[in-house]
């Protein structure tokens, strides 16, 4: 359960992950943040190479959205696998159906599942990164020229920074120099900007992904055939929890493995209540499930109530002076809400003292500490428990210290027993019932 008190945002990787596909997700759980997205969006893209989207669709039945680029320059539309890597990578020129997959570049514009286009022999779309965004040390500078919103350019830069370096290692060559064939196209630095808005904009949340679908076959890029998932996606997602599910291809792109890299942790949601949810496409169905990526955003849950710190042990060997002392020690230290103790029988028949401490979640380890300092306990047990509390407030009534608390039949009003005075228990008795009544 989350008790942290901050926003949880899980990405489920359902068809893969894509820098548009997140972006899109994230735009459909939170809508409000269109406009700063977009906007930094065009403050990275040139006059004339098109205008970024965000727009409904469909994706193996489900209702989706995605983002990109339209309009703008002409590029060539023209490219297809060729016969000759079909051989290579195991593929019938003819059909081109087999289980190994060719793709024509690790382009995240090539979602999870557009494979299937040059698998088919169809038009692949593909931008000449020569008319792209260019190197590394280009893309810095037209993001450190922009304008755009309080820190999407770290963001931004962070995330394209660390596929900078997965290539740099990759191919051996300073990380300035690395050409981006995989993010050249504007509409793919589209993504890293627009991701990094989103990063910005969502500071402070807690980010998780489910296990990452594996995909598989083979990439072809201007280093030659690689394996899925390529090199530089495998390099950025070590230690990242990975799923089988059969389906081949490019699952998960360069840009959306560095995404996950700058902001997720690998493993299940924190949990809490789910407030809202988005769902982001690739741009062509995969066979037998959606091709989608979706966010579930958790914010802490409204009926936790408290969360407390349970300090247990059991002592035989201290005198009930010794406890005595020890008790009024620990319920003195910083952080503890309540100390108590009751008699048990232990081992062998021995009277014991049970200790249980309130403690909140802060300060139990210096009051652990304190524990082991002020009674002779080997060991403590500890957990974590949730309390619900009645609002309650410190008041006077009848010249008397009291506490009203808010229950579901009405309030209640209670003496402390400190501020009662008097020579005798009747006395005390008869001062409290009119401070618990309200009569002056």
């Amino acid at each position: 359960m989350n008790s942290s008190g901050v926003r949880c945002i899980h990405l489920d990787a359902v068809g893969g992950v894509a820098g548009d596909m997140f972006v899109a997700a994230l735009l459909d759980a939170f809508p409000g943040l269109a406009p700063r997205v977009l906007a930094d969006a065009r403050a990275v893209l040139p006059e004339g190479v098109g205008t970024p989207f965000l727009r409904a669709g469909l994706s193996g039945g489900l209702a989706v959205w995605r983002f990109g680029l339209e309009g703008g320059h002409s590029h060539s539309h023209t490219h297809s696998a060729h016969p000759s890597l079909a051989v290579m990578a195991g593929l019938d020129p003819a059909t081109q159906a087999s289980p190994a997959v060719l793709v024509e570049a690790l382009d995240p514009r090539v979602e999870p599942g557009d494979e299937g286009a040059r698998e088919s022999g169809k038009p692949a779309h593909h931008h000449p990164h020569t008319h792209g965004a260019g190197t590394y040390r280009d893309m810095v500078a037209r993001i450190e020229a922009a304008r755009l919103s309080a820190g999407t350019a770290s963001h931004a830069l962070a995330i394209l920074g660390l596929i900078a370096q997965a290539e740099s290692a990759l191919h051996r060559v300073p990380m300035e120099e690395v050409h981006f064939h995989e993010i050249a196209d504007w509409d793919s630095l589209l993504d890293v900007v627009a991701a990094g808005s989103l990063a910005a904009a969502l500071e402070g949340a807690v980010w998780s992904v489910s296990p990452l679908p594996l995909g598989g076959g083979l990439v072809k890029t201007q280093h030659g055939l690689l394996p899925v998932p390529a090199p530089a996606t495998a390099a950025l997602l070590e230690g990242f929890d990975w799923r089988d599910d059969g389906v081949s291809g490019e699952r998960v792109t360069p840009t959306g493995a560095a995404i996950l890299k700058h902001l997720a942790r690998s493993g299940p949601p924190l949990g809490g209540r789910l407030a809202a949810s988005g769902t982001g496409a690739g741009t062509r169905d995969l066979p037998g499930l959606p091709n989608v990526l979706r966010a579930l955003v958790f914010e802490p849950a409204v009926d936790e109530g408290d969360v407390v710190t349970v300090l247990e042990c059991e002592i035989d060997d201290m005198t009930g002076e010794e406890i005595g002392t020890a008790m009024e020690l620990l319920r003195a230290e910083p952080g503890v809400l309540d100390a108590s103790f009751a008699p048990r029988f232990g081992k062998k028949g021995r009277p014991m003292a049970a200790l249980r401490l309130l403690v909140r979640p802060d300060s139990a380890e210096a009051v652990a500490q304190a524990c082991f300092a002020q009674t002779s306990t080997l060991g403590l047990r500890r957990r974590d428990e949730r309390r619900l509390v009645l609002k309650r407030a410190a008041g006077e009534a009848a010249g008397v210290a009291v506490k009203r608390a808010a229950r579901p039949g009405g309030d209640t009003v209670k003496a402390e027993s400190d501020a009662l005075t008097g020579d005798t228990l009747a006395a005390r008795r008869a001062l409290k019932q009119r401070a618990e009544r309200g009569d002056e």
